[in-house]
């Protein structure tokens, strides 16, 4: 019998030549994620389905299987079998174990174990940052960079390995020598935010390894391949090094998991990446069992513009700033604080350069912003847009949903600048999406006042060629965030200084500068080598 196809759009009934046609051009058409970039999958070891969310010395996970969702046209890419809190607790009692092991192992030793996992990163660079701009939604480059950027924290902490020190204290008492002591606390859990999917973790974990101590990663659920596919990478290395693998554990799941995770007082130190909201309760909970947090929360981040500064260099900074990762880094500029004399001459070049910004498929050439990691964040972008104009504010270029054409299947947006007021309600917390909100200042008080008047305070940039405004900006009467820039963008920081903020961004410090003395306890040791015992404070106890 011949076959014949009903077409749904014309009822036309076609032959089965033409049918077999049909068929042939929707395989191709239709042709998914996976398959598309079986390569990355592969050099991996990615499949498609039954991928395990947990590692703990061995791969298992008794959880939900869970979809990881393509932003670019929504379809799954695969399929993650999470973990659980059961799943977890289990992890602990291994990973504590793995710990007591790499603790006695000088620091020195333990750098060349870095090293090594080093190299094995440098050779996953490009599948693995092929796989953070599938899964994540970042262009290529930037996939490519995060990946780096745990190279390059490897490489900070090989060094850190050899320079790990405390003080020599002079004692007040003769024949004794005080010491300062750093030792490792045991556990550290990394809770990471979908944006950055290996750049935090491997901060915390470059750190906590070098420190002494061992980790269990909890990465956002929208993220889970990227984990795996990174903790495959280390967990081989360790392997071939000779170590228990446990040592970088892994379990992938929802919120059961992290609030387990941040509640168990085996997990001495907890990072955690995330939300204001959640950090506060994270931070209340991981106090009132007395551990230990770090916590990277909320940006909502300025930059202030100068009539005295490179209009130019200002401009391409913004832009970079504002638009890079589809304003999706905690560092992004939500705000643009323009002084009212220039304000027109930047907008004017900014609407240019806004309108050359290419937005697709982070894998394409020539793509600047790519898409938002989810379909909420698309919500959010349209809610943002209408609580600008209902509180009298103006969108200056961008403002749409690309929902046509061939974006029409992902999570496309416009790129989109506005004129508020300050005191907007809506210029108060970030929308974690590619909205700018520009404002103008008559002078540098008022603008330094403007910067500092929100809860958030994680970046901050100004661009000025006066020496004076600059080291008014960096001084006590300057900006109150934890990174304080000057003519550079509020965003990629590098690895070699201390990153966090203050105020609602929690106060935590990452990567670089003595930010590892967050993993280590620490020990004020005094040593009496004389043979009497005379007290403190010349006090004479018989």
């Amino acid at each position: 019998m011949i076959s014949k196809l009903v077409s749904l759009r014309t009822g036309n009934v076609l032959s089965s030549h033409a049918s077999r046609l049909l068929v042939r051009h929707n395989a191709v058409r239709c042709i998914s994620t996976f398959d598309k970039h079986r390569q990355v999958f592969d050099a991996l070891g990615i499949e498609k389905t039954n991928n395990k969310g947990v590692f703990d010395g061995e791969w298992k996970g008794s959880g939900k299987i869970v979809p990881s969702i393509n932003p670019v046209n929504n379809e799954v890419i695969a399929e993650v079998v999470q973990g659980t809190p059961g799943d977890l607790n289990t992890t602990f009692e291994k990973v504590s174990e793995a710990q007591k092991i790499w603790r006695e192992i000088p620091a020195p030793k333990r750098g060349q174990v870095l090293l090594a996992m080093r190299n094995a990163l440098v050779k996953n660079l490009e599948p693995l940052g092929k796989l953070v701009a599938l899964e994540m939604g970042k262009i290529l480059p930037e996939g490519i960079g995060e990946v780096q950027e745990y190279v390059d924290i490897l490489e900070y902490a090989l060094g850190l390995s050899r320079t790990l020190s405390g003080s020599v204290i002079p004692s007040e008492r003769p024949g004794h020598v005080m010491l300062e002591t750093w030792n490792p606390l045991g556990t550290v859990g990394i809770i990471s935010a979908f944006n950055f999917p290996v750049a935090v973790y491997g901060w915390n974990c470059a750190i906590a390894l070098v420190t002494g101590n061992a980790t269990i990663w909890k990465p956002a659920p929208t993220t889970s391949l990227v984990a795996i596919a990174v903790t495959k990478v280390i967990s081989q290395e360790l392997k071939e090094q000779g170590l228990p693998t446990e040592l970088c554990s892994l379990v992938t799941g929802g919120a059961d998991v992290g609030e387990a995770l941040t509640k168990d007082k085996r997990a001495h130190v907890l990072s955690f990446t995330g939300s204001t909201n959640v950090g506060r309760h994270i931070g209340q909970v991981v106090q009132s069992r007395f551990g230990k947090s770090i916590l990277e929360l909320g940006g909502n981040n300025a930059l202030i513009v100068t009539d005295d500064c490179d209009l130019d260099l200002a401009s391409r900074a913004i832009l970079f700033a504002a638009v890079g990762t589809a304003g999706q880094r905690c560092t992004t500029t939500r705000r643009l604080i323009v002084q009212e004399s220039i304000y027109d001459e930047l907008i004017s070049r900014l609407k240019k350069a806004y309108s050359q910004v290419k937005v697709g498929d982070p894998l394409e050439d020539g793509v600047l912003c790519g898409p938002l990691h989810t379909k909420a964040a698309v919500d959010t972008y349209k809610d943002t847009i209408r609580r600008v104009q209902e509180e009298g504010g103006e969108v200056l270029i961008g403002g749409n949903i690309l929902n046509d054409g061939p974006l029409k299947s992902g999570n496309f947006v416009e790129p989109t600048m506005t004129r508020v007021r300050p005191d907007m309600k809506v210029v108060q917390n970030e929308s974690f999406v590619p909205i700018l909100h520009t404002m103008t200042y008559k002078t540098l008080d008022e603008a330094i006042a403007i910067n500092n008047n929100v809860g958030q305070g994680l970046s901050s940039s100004i661009f000025t060629n006066n020496p004076e405004t600059i080291f008014k900006w960096i001084g006590p009467s300057g900006s109150d965030c934890g990174i304080i820039n000057v003519n550079i963008p509020t965003n990629g920081a590098e690895i070699g200084g201390a990153f966090g903020g203050e105020k609602e961004t929690g106060g935590g410090r990452e990567s670089g500068s003595d930010s590892w003395k967050q993993y280590c306890r620490r020990g004020t040791c005094t040593i009496n080598y004389s043979g009497a015992l005379p007290l403190a404070q010349g006090i004479n106890f018989g």
